[in-house]
């Protein structure tokens, strides 16, 4: 998979990826126009919809209603060290849902490829070419 990454002038930066553009820009208090989500929210939205890919597809997978169903994501950020230092992820269901299906459909949430690919990291280079 290869990504294009342009500037769009201001602080906006969007990345070009099979035909679409996801656009991203900085919050008007760090000097951007707030017209697009920071690439950060975009990274920690990345997690949750991820999730909720599988969660939706358990659902739909067992016959299971979506009506009512969603997560919350809760992120805790260490203001120390800089960094995020715990993610929650509670998926809510409506009352009555069976409980038979309740830990296989946590389970399925955590199948998620973003959440695997934190879990055991990519290596990560950079460099310049002419172009």
């Amino acid at each position: 998979m290869e990504m294009t990454i342009t500037f769009s002038g201001g602080l906006r930066v969007d990345a070009e990826v099979n035909g679409r553009i996801i656009h991203t820009d900085q919050s008007v208090k760090a000097g951007g126009e707030g017209s697009a989500p920071e690439p950060y929210t975009l990274f920690l939205a990345s997690i949750g919809t991820c999730a909720g890919i599988y969660v939706l597809s358990f659902l739909k997978s067992h016959d299971l209603p979506t009506e009512g169903v969603h997560l919350v994501q809760r992120m805790t950020y260490d203001d120390v060290n800089h960094r995020m230092a715990a993610i929650d992820l509670q998926i809510v269901v409506p009352t009555g849902f069976p409980e038979k299906y309740r830990k296989a459909l946590e389970r399925s949430a955590g199948l998620c490829a973003v959440k695997r690919a934190l879990a055991n990291p990519p290596e990560f280079t950079v460099g310049s070419v002419e172009g």
